[in-house]
């Protein structure tokens, strides 16, 4: 009786071995395959366009003759008119763009690097409150009750519109909302630190424009986005970001005069583009 009991059991473990074997090679066990741009060792590059908003922001000068302050300053950006200047390498600088590449250093986390051009234009048509000094006395009986209509462009024009250049390093957290063979949509969001690299064109008292490319200051951002990837490499993303922008050195003259102002601001920013996503190694 007992040589049967071993028996059917020895049996048995032939049979269970066989089913479990035959179970896996015809239903093989499926590996998790990850979405893009949710895999260590992924690179993606990108492209895109913007539009910005910035809170008001006093702007204050100091060179020699003057030192003085204006309150309250209102700007916005630029944005070129829609047209093939989008698409034509030869022009692409003249629109308000960012560029991206992006490496994930781990699953899910991609460290950054990141230009976004915006513009800042100041409203010529304001009248801003003014406290400070001037010698010159053409410009200084320009300020009437405390305050300087800027309307006719002869005390000051001032813009970024080479722009506002903010040259970022961001960490990025990706996380996939859904997956299929053609199309994965996938969310992120991070934040970044940078150096302000702005053309400052602006034109004070009549003197000479300044325009030439300087580091003014730094920024700081956080971000969110949403990403489709279609055949899992052309993406297309749609991201929302706002931050802080300091610019203790603005240049203000063409030369190399102390003369510079100084600003500070809140930005948000909205930007769509294109791109596209591969892996380092399989």
């Amino acid at each position: 009786m007992k040589k049967i009991f071993a028996g059917a059991l020895f049996m048995g473990s032939i049979l269970l071995t066989f089913a479990q074997t035959e179970n896996t090679e015809a239903n093989p066990i499926i590996k998790e395959v990850k979405s893009p741009l949710t895999k260590k060792g992924q690179i993606f590059v990108f492209y895109g366009w913007n539009r910005a908003a910035y809170t008001n922001s006093d702007i204050r000068f100091s060179g020699n003759g003057y030192n003085f302050q204006l309150d309250k300053v209102v700007a916005h950006d630029r944005p070129t008119p829609f047209g093939l200047v989008y698409f034509d390498p030869a022009w692409f600088t003249v629109t308000q763009y960012n560029v991206r590449i992006g490496y994930f250093i781990k699953d899910n986390l991609a460290l950054v690097l990141g230009i976004d051009h915006m513009k800042y234009v100041m409203d010529q048509n304001q009248t801003v409150k003014f406290s400070g000094t001037i010698t010159d006395p053409m410009y200084a009986g320009m300020v009437q009750n405390g305050q300087v209509n800027l309307a006719d462009e002869k005390f000051l024009t001032f813009e970024h519109t080479d722009g506002l250049n903010y040259e970022n390093l961001g960490l990025e957290k990706y996380q996939s909302l859904y997956n299929s063979k053609k199309v994965d949509i996938i969310w992120s969001f991070g934040g970044g630190l940078g150096v302000m690299f702005p053309k400052s064109n602006v034109k004070l008292f009549g003197n000479e424009r300044s325009d030439r490319f300087h580091v003014a200051g730094f920024g700081a951002d956080l971000r969110a986005s949403v990403n489709a990837v279609f055949w899992k490499h052309l993406m297309a993303r749609v991201e929302v970001k706002g931050g802080y922008i300091n610019m203790p050195d603005i240049k203000t003259t063409l030369n190399n005069k102390p003369d510079k102002a100084s600003q500070d601001f809140v930005f948000g920013q909205v930007l769509a583009g294109i791109g596209y996503t591969f892996n380092t190694k399989k």
